[in-house]
């Protein structure tokens, strides 16, 4: 019997790529292997991004995992450091852990068992969410959303019975048809336009019973309204408004869960909130947009950072709410030190605390003044 040829020692680094995207969950076929070694040999390959555009071509990864690709092409290929030319993507944002000389174990259940106490220690966990369906208040936000947010007026110019601008062009086409007499002075107004909508969504420990049903609830939004974005924070800050764009609740939220990192961990806010106001894009999001935080404010980190990045935030948002589980009632009086710190650049402290009240609140406001 003749034995099994002995893998070519310069394909083990290739065909051990394929096994270790196996082990993450990506459904790679033999005959997929064959064509990826094959489209290797046609390249001859003079750099690491040749490599990756030949995965590309013959794995096919799904759209919705490009990320998760890419991460575990650097890690086996480039010892988990960025490719030449690519940097760092500012999809996900990792917000630095000072070294205070804490020794604090770095486990989710461990940290925060209950959820009910926010903590500074990083956890890097995966999460899956549970299939269902939406309930009332995410129904009714699908439902009434495209009539009851709030707009701004647009540049353009629409035709209307009073407006402060004259319609010179249909007025002179009038008065041809009335042998020149003016009879009627033709008015403009602004088209209004909606506008922006720009929540972040707090998925520390301290807020783990209400993550999913908060993401569910973004993903209505995205999905009823034109110009939402939707990031969540805890020791990162990750924009997933890409996953959520996805109809299928269940397909965007498990790829909001490959993309966002520190579920159930650590709080905090402040360092969070300073990596979104330092990139420009980011920035030009929250700039005339209706800002909602979703979060306790129990800052584990610097109180003076989270201070002063929710100042500048205020500073560039039409108005910023800040919904908030402990704000049980209307006579809400902020205690800890964090919404205290916060208190004078936020426009309302309301109950962020179930779907209905955070749903009641959005569908409000169009009727709210500008901070």
């Amino acid at each position: 019997m003749s034995e099994t040829p002995e893998l070519p020692r310069a394909a083990r680094a290739f065909v051990e790529f394929v096994a270790l995207l196996r082990v993450n969950g990506f459904a790679v076929a033999p005959e997929q292997t064959t064509s990826f070694l094959a489209a290797i040999g046609l390249l001859g390959p003079r750099s690491l991004e040749d490599i990756r555009q030949a995965g590309l071509a013959t794995l096919a990864p799904p759209p919705e995992r490009r990320a998760v690709f890419d991460a575990v092409f650097r890690l086996h290929f480039a010892g988990g450091a960025p490719m030449e030319g690519e940097g760092e993507s500012d999809e996900t944002l990792r917000v630095q852990e000072e070294a205070r000389g804490l020794d604090e174990s770095l486990i989710a259940d461990e940290i925060n068992e209950s959820g009910q106490a926010a903590a500074r220690a990083e956890a890097l966990v995966e999460r899956r969410f549970d299939r269902g369906g939406a309930g009332e208040a995410l129904r009714r936000l699908q439902r009434e959303a495209p009539r009851r947010l709030p707009l701004r007026r647009g540049h353009r110019r629409k035709r209307a019975r009073r407006g402060p601008f004259a319609d010179l062009r249909r007025t002179l086409r009038d008065s041809v048809r009335n042998d020149g007499e003016l009879l009627k002075l033709s008015r403009l107004r602004r088209r209004p336009r909606p506008r922006k909508l720009l929540a972040l969504i707090d998925v520390s420990g301290s807020m783990k019973q209400r993550t999913e049903e908060n993401l569910r609830l973004a993903h209505a939004l995205v999905q009823s309204a034109p110009m939402v974005e939707v990031f969540t924070f805890g020791t990162r800050l990750t924009r997933v408004t890409r996953a959520l764009r996805l109809k299928r609740r269940e397909q965007a939220l498990a790829a909001a869960a490959q993309a966002v990192s520190d579920w159930d961990g650590g709080t905090r806010i402040g360092d969070a909130l300073q990596a979104f106001l330092a990139v420009p894009r980011f920035v030009g999001y929250a700039r005339g947009a209706a800002t909602l935080v979703i979060s306790d404010g129990l800052e584990r980190g610097d109180v003076a950072a989270m201070r002063d990045a929710v100042a500048k935030l205020s500073r560039r948002a039409w108005r910023l709410d800040w919904l908030t589980p402990l704000a049980t009632s209307r006579a809400f009086t902020p205690q800890t030190a964090g919404l205290l710190a916060i208190r004078p650049f936020v426009d309302e402290m309301r109950d962020g605390g179930s779907d209905e009240a955070i749903v009641a609140h959005i569908l409000a406001l169009r009727t709210r003044r500008a901070a």
